[in-house]
């Protein structure tokens, strides 16, 4: 199904897919909406491939990257204001606008399904368990079709296939690329490779 086909039934928003589409077309520039446009279709695809909810996976793959572009005021402003980790405030928005950003799509899109909140959340830096749909998100925002993927269609084909292998190499392609960069690690990216990468043989 094409993601412009798409329309929502399962009341987890509580306007149209047109709606949302709009809301993230004014908070985003014109390359990060067609990247989460992008992510939706691949998310959407995925979904159907592996039998699981098609609509969840077109609201979580629009809204990953609805906070991206906030001011980073507005993410510390909420990590003091929710008590979160404060060791979020040694990071910025590469990490915050997953692990913070999810109570932005919270409050301000007036989503409340827990699932979708926690793709969001996650999409970022994995997490030791995750839900079929959250999987899907976490690599749809990596495999989209304006990425170049590692590996080429061989890898492609096992993220389709099997999700969480494709979820152990994303999580080693992550960190190996933070590492090779000298960038810092946040401690839940290395809880997620430690959670996925052993179960599987990667070469």
């Amino acid at each position: 199904m094409k993601n412009s086909q798409m329309t929502y039934h399962e009341q987890i928003v509580p306007y149209s897919r047109k709606k949302l589409v709009k809301k993230l077309k004014d908070a985003l520039t014109d390359s990060r909406y067609q990247h989460v446009l992008r992510v939706e279709q691949t998310a959407m695809d995925l979904a159907e491939k592996n039998n699981i909810d098609i609509e969840r996976a077109s609201i979580a793959g629009l809204v990953h990257d609805y906070a991206k572009q906030r001011p980073d005021k507005d993410f510390i402003k909420a990590i003091h204001e929710y008590q979160l980790n404060p060791i979020l405030l040694n990071y910025g928005n590469s990490i915050w606008h997953g692990v913070v950003g999810w109570l932005f799509v919270k409050n301000e899109l007036q989503i409340n399904d827990i699932e979708v909140l926690n793709a969001v959340r996650y999409h970022t830096v994995g997490h030791q368990y995750m839900t079929p749909l959250e999987q899907i998100v976490y690599m749809a925002d990596y495999i989209e079709p304006g990425r170049g993927v590692p590996g080429g269609d061989v890898w492609r084909k096992i993220y389709f296939s099997y999700l969480q292998k494709g979820v152990a190499y994303q999580t080693k392609q992550t960190l190996s690329y933070l590492v090779a960069h000298n960038k810092p690690v946040f401690p839940q990216t290395i809880i997620t490779y430690n959670s996925w990468v052993p179960k599987f043989d990667l070469k």
